[in-house]
């Protein structure tokens, strides 16, 4: 009884120590890739070290298409890799009255969305480097033809007329 005993406890043991060697960071399933969402602060400082085009996600919280846009759209990996890569991207919730100050100018979100001639959610908005000409796209778009629009975006000359 005792040999028994004493099996049962060092296989216990060594069960128990095996736990400790299997990491769960190797167990881990990896997380697809999400956008790096900042405020408008953030991008345009960013913008100023490192030029690049902006998009901005205008939203609101009662807007349904907007919640399938962040479910389908922004959580799509490809998506999200794209504009991780290329763009700042920047998330303003239209009817808030947080504020944010744009080119050392203080607005409200629901007023710069409405500068920005948004009418209607979701509306994501391309701007040129720095800020520099924007033009707002209104509707839902599924990941692929959003990843389209955004290669089109991207290799648009900023010097174009861009609905400045």
């Amino acid at each position: 009884m005792n040999k028994v005993a004493y099996t049962f406890a060092l296989l216990l043991t060594l069960i128990g120590f095996s736990s400790f060697l299997v990491s769960p960071q190797n167990n881990a399933i990896e997380e697809p890739e999400k956008i790096n969402w900042l405020t408008l602060e953030e991008a345009q400082k960013l913008s100023e070290k490192e030029p690049r085009k902006i998009i901005m996600d205008v939203y609101t919280d009662w807007c349904g298409w907007c919640k399938k846009m962040d479910k389908t759209t922004f959580s799509d990996a490809e998506v999200a890799k794209f504009v991780n890569k290329h763009f700042y991207a920047v998330k303003l919730k239209a009817d808030s009255n947080d504020k944010l100050t744009f080119k050392g100018q203080e607005f409200t979100n629901a007023q710069f969305a409405q500068a920005l001639r948004i009418s209607g959610y979701p509306t994501v908005v391309f701007f040129g480097e720095n800020f520099s000409k924007f033009q707002p796209v209104s509707g839902y778009r599924q990941a692929g033809e959003f990843k389209e629009i955004l290669e089109v975006f991207l290799n648009a000359d900023d010097s174009e007329e861009a609905g400045k």
